[in-house]
């Protein structure tokens, strides 16, 4: 393998670059023509064009990836996450044009990328799961039925999606219409099909999930888990490795869970089982993501492994150099999406120009960004702008060395969540471990943020004005009338 194209724009095309870069092999950059002048661009060893900025005008049409692959003679195409990287069409696409795909067989894909479908590959290995059906739906009546059955609050989920979309939490019968139907609405625009089900919903749950790797020989392992708990609109905004509350023995049935997992569909390459942990400690299968995840730094910092050297190696057909009993956890890591929005306007897109982007650096520091000072956020994507990452020995020193390292990251020109990052580090429930997937509901409001700028705002101004003061009084000139330096410069 010589040379590589990335079918992804920004921080994760960078990422995935470097590592490339660093094992010999040559890249190859997609972009629209909005990201003309991205970094990514700029640093590949070569580049095309796909065509306008909306993602359905380039990033996502299948045809010009895979025509710009053929152009640059490029042996295989990471898709990184997002776009088209859980496609199981165009995964196949790429394996009938003698192109490497670097991700897992296009059949792995299509049943992960189904929950109700997931559900039934893994049913033989005695996987816990969530109680609810195993059938999509689009049936009012039948929900109404399945609902009682279960017994409220329930959750309504799409089918074939994932990130929150045709979500939707019901606690009584009466709510169960409108919401069944808004649930079908979202699916319907967010992935063309309307199919839902129905599951019990966990009312406090914890967001753990394990990171797998299976080589195309049969060996697969898992590198521990991530805490993905901190969330709003059901979307991950903090992220951690290992998480405070599993103990050593959970941490392995959960590992050996999400290995039966990648068996139960011939996975190959890195992938992540997504479970749910309730407050007894009981864990449920979620699903299945078929690709890097967003949050794959964490686990790289904890484990010393680099996950996309891993892909690249096991599309080439290579074992994997280590086994499950040479892994262990070393220290802690914690990372924040830094997006740009604004969490004290319910976390809408802040779009601008990024008129002052200042970087925190140090030991145990990590930023994965793709943008840079001057830059215009485009309207046509997601709104990240980058991956700040903290290591530390603890998870104290990690939590520390996050709240410097978002105190030294200055962004002027839009708003993002580097406030809303803060406030998670220095609140009682996230210290303490002591927090679920509610966290943003039951702990935070904007005005926690606007005190706390408040207070920073105070502060500062103090420190100006003592300053001030004290450098007024060193340079204060007293009168003194013997002196006659102004007679002398005549």
């Amino acid at each position: 393998m010589k040379k590589i194209l990335i079918a992804n724009r920004g921080e994760i095309a960078l990422r995935i670059m470097r590592t490339a870069q660093k094992m010999g092999i040559k890249t190859v950059a997609v972009y629209s023509e909005v990201d003309r002048n991205a970094p990514h661009v700029r640093f590949a060893d070569e580049a095309v064009c796909l065509g306008p900025a909306p993602s359905s005008e380039s990033y996502l049409v299948m045809d010009k990836i895979i025509d710009a692959c053929k152009k640059t003679e490029a042996d295989a195409i990471h898709p990184g996450y997002g776009f088209l990287s859980e496609n199981a069409v165009f995964a196949k696409l790429v394996e009938d044009n003698g192109i490497t795909f670097i991700g897992p067989k296009p059949k792995a894909i299509e049943v992960m990328g189904n929950k109700l479908a997931a559900k039934e590959a893994v049913k033989v290995y005695d996987i816990p799961m969530v109680p609810g059906i195993d059938e999509a739906i689009t049936d009012i009546a039948l929900a109404e039925k399945i609902a009682t059955e279960i017994g409220f609050p329930i959750l309504i989920k799409a089918a074939a999606g994932g990130g929150g979309k045709g979500m939707r939490v019901v606690n009584s019968l009466t709510e169960l219409p409108e919401q069944m139907e808004r649930a079908i609405s979202e699916a319907v625009a967010a992935f063309g099909d309307g199919a839902v089900f129905i599951e019990k919903y966990v009312g406090s749950p914890r967001h753990i999930e394990i990171q797998v790797l299976a080589d195309t020989h049969g060996n697969i392992v898992h590198l521990f888990e991530r805490e993905c708990s901190v969330q709003r609109r059901h979307q991950k905004v903090v992220e951690e490795a290992p998480s405070v509350v599993l103990t050593p023995e959970l941490r392995e049935a959960m590992g050996n869970a999400a290995v039966k997992v990648a068996e139960a569909c011939d996975y190959v390459g890195a992938g992540t089982v997504e479970f749910l942990l309730d407050a007894d400690k009981s864990f449920y299968f979620l699903e299945m993501n078929t690709r890097l995840q967003v949050e794959h730094p964490v686990t790289e910092l904890i484990s010393g492994v680099d996950l996309v050297e891993q892909q690249i190696k096991i599309a080439q057909e290579k074992k994997l150099e280590f086994k499950q009993a040479d892994l262990a956890i070393k220290g802690h890591a914690l990372e924040l999406r830094v997006y740009a929005e604004d969490p004290l306007n319910d976390f809408l897109p802040s779009i601008g120009t990024l008129s002052t982007y200042k970087t925190p650096k140090g030991e145990g520091v990590r930023l994965d960004d793709g943008f840079e000072e001057g830059m215009t956020i485009p309207i046509y994507y997601d709104p990240m702008l980058s991956k700040l990452v903290t290591y530390g020995a603890t998870r104290n020193e990690a939590i520390q060395l996050m709240i410097k390292a978002i105190d030294d990251y200055k962004i002027e020109g839009v708003a993002t969540t580097l406030a809303f990052g803060k406030f998670v580090c220095q609140h009682d429930a996230f210290t303490s471990g002591n927090f679920d997937t509610h966290f943003v509901k039951n702990f935070f409001a904007p005005e926690h943020i606007e005190d706390q700028q408040n207070d920073e705002r105070k502060i500062a101004a103090m420190v100006g004005l003592r300053c001030y003061l004290e450098h007024q009084e060193k340079l204060n000139v007293p009168q003194n009338g013997t002196s006659d330096w102004h007679k002398k410069r005549k």
